[in-house]
């Protein structure tokens, strides 16, 4: 007795030719690659996804009406673009890099790139502004070297930090609010 196939299996298969049955596509048939759900995305293209989950180095965006979450701020700054359109681009600051992901003095540019030539409203900062020397964002820590003075924040400096993230965004300074919060999750809509 031959074996039962779900229906869904036999409504994929093609059928031959003039016989009703259905046949097995040859081996040598080209399949579709393989798209991967975190595949990148091109600067001036929104994701699709309503709400995207930014961790530390990363940077990523949502359209319009999406939410950006940021888990565990805690020593991290969240630097977080609105475009004119109602659109978000968010990038997550770490003090120190994780593996794989932007470094401190790499995420201002990475963000400015994703964001392009499109038209701003408003970069909105918060986090642990007492943590963050500015310099951080054009020297990462891991970056400096044995006998050299790290720069340490003796004070919250937010016109520093709106300035240094002016610069690294290519955005008037007007448009940047620095402001210190608790540690935690953040959500931004």
């Amino acid at each position: 007795m031959p074996a039962l196939l779900p229906l869904a299996a036999l409504l994929a298969l093609p059928l031959t030719a003039g016989t009703g049955h259905a046949a097995a596509a040859p081996e040598s048939a080209p399949r579709p690659p393989a798209v991967s759900a975190t595949a990148a995305v091109a600067p001036s293209v929104a994701t699709a996804a309503a709400t995207a989950e930014i961790t530390e180095g990363q940077v990523k965006e949502v359209g319009p009406g999406g939410t950006l979450f940021y888990p565990s701020v805690t020593s991290c700054l969240t630097v977080t673009v609105r475009l004119d359109d109602g659109g978000l681009v968010g990038a997550h600051a770490s003090l120190f890099q994780v593996p794989g992901e932007y470094r401190s003095d790499q995420i201002l540019a990475a963000l400015r790139e994703r964001v392009g030539d499109r038209g701003v409203r408003a970069v909105e900062v918060k986090g642990a502004v007492g943590a963050w020397d500015p310099s951080y964002f054009t020297k990462a820590l891991e970056s400096y070297g044995d006998g050299e003075d790290v720069p340490f924040p003796t004070e919250p400096d937010p016109d520093g930090i709106a300035d240094a993230v002016a610069k690294g965004t290519g955005q008037p300074a007007g448009k940047v609010t620095v402001e210190d919060v608790p540690d935690g999750d953040l959500t931004v809509e």
